[in-house]
């Protein structure tokens, strides 16, 4: 049964009449047909008992017609977009949308409701989201070629970032994207963080240029998109040799990042494995450090259900991807992450990326 079908299936049981996704890279996951329509208005519609139709800017139409066997319907910028979706429909009871909840914006709902006034909204979300869950074969074949690019990347800022004095963080996160661009990556996953001594102390924090410092820890966070697909990881090194106490929470962040990822497997849930990685961390005393979940699904897009850790009790299937990244920041001293993306197997799970995770000193 196609991705497609499989929604109209559904739509069926819930007596629901149609959809409107306006996620790109759902509908890009549905139809093979990508693209970013900003302030333009994107709406796959699928019905139960009849075919698709996608409405997309006029200047996407001819591209969308090559990738699709269904009905496209553009609109020019001088055009009304939803009063040209009402006459499309027209003489259609439709009393249902199943949208994204996730995903809709306001205005979006607003111009829905001015078609169909007397309808109602359904949330797809997670329907969408249970079948993205699990990867087929040929996603996570994409993925494994997203993580070979991913540790391309750690290979080539980790010899830049030790080339000589003066090298920034900037510096680095510019000859990594540089390269990648090269080599045919058109797109990072996210901005790749490149953050020396203790900046690194913030999960979040964002590359300056500021140098490198020496005898201090390193952490690169990144990832590439490459044939539609995410890869993320995080790795944090040593540029001279660090201190003690620095070497103490690199490896019990690592040790920390290597017990989940060995207790993966299908039947255990997303909240165990959080447990584990925390565990390890709290059993070491820095667990009050340890300040976010242990990990995020990824595939089309880099953050995506499920979610490791929290509340939130999944249990983990053959197939699904997730990231493992637990790390320990302790304000003004130090910051350690390492983080690989897997995919789940029959009996544990593999890495997507292969960059060693013992303290490497440059």
């Amino acid at each position: 049964m196609t991705k497609i079908k499989k929604i109209a299936t559904y739509l069926d049981q819930q007596k629901w009449e149609m959809t409107f996704i306006t996620n790109p890279t759902t509908v890009n996951y549905l139809t093979g047909f990508a693209m970013e329509p900003h302030e333009r208005i994107l709406g796959l519609m699928i019905f139960p008992d009849r075919s698709p139709l996608l409405f997309t800017p006029e200047l996407e139409v001819e591209k969308a017609k090559a990738l699709v066997d269904f009905d496209v319907v553009g609109y020019t910028d001088s055009e009304n977009p939803w009063q040209k979706i009402g006459a499309q429909l027209a003489g259609y009871s439709i009393k249902t949308i199943a949208v994204e909840f996730d995903h809709l914006i306001l205005s979006k709902s607003d111009g829905l409701k001015s078609v169909f006034a007397d309808s109602n909204f359904a949330n797809l979300s997670p329907f969408i989201n249970q079948m993205r869950l699990i990867k087929s074969a040929d996603e996570i074949d994409k993925m494994i070629i997203a993580g070979q690019y991913a540790d391309k990347c750690f290979e080539i800022g980790f010899h830049f970032a030790a080339s000589g004095n003066g090298v920034t963080e900037m510096d680095v996160v510019a000859k990594i994207e540089f390269e990648m661009k090269r080599l045919g990556i058109s797109e990072m996953s996210f901005d790749t963080m490149v953050l020396t001594g203790a900046r690194a102390a913030n999960p979040h924090g964002v590359p300056e240029a500021v140098a490198i410092e020496p005898n201090k820890l390193l952490l690169f966070d990144l990832g590439v998109m490459a044939n539609g697909y995410a890869s993320d990881a995080t790795r944090t090194i040593a540029i001279g040799q660090p201190g003690d106490f620095d070497r103490q929470i690199y490896e019990i962040t690592r040790q920390a990042q290597q017990a989940a990822f060995d207790f993966v497997k299908p039947g255990v849930t997303a909240f165990e494995i959080d447990q584990v990685a925390r565990d390890v961390i709290t059993k070491a005393g820095y667990g009050d450090y340890f300040t976010h979940r242990t990990g995020h699904g990824i595939g089309m897009d880099v953050h995506e259900f499920p979610s490791i850790g929290g509340s939130e009790d999944i249990t983990i299937e053959k197939g699904m991807c997730f990231s493992i990244e637990p790390g320990i920041y302790i304000p003004n001293q130090v910051g350690v992450r390492v983080e690989d993306c897997l995919y789940v197997t029959e009996n544990g799970a593999k890495s997507l990326t292969h960059t060693s995770k013992d303290l490497l000193i440059f």
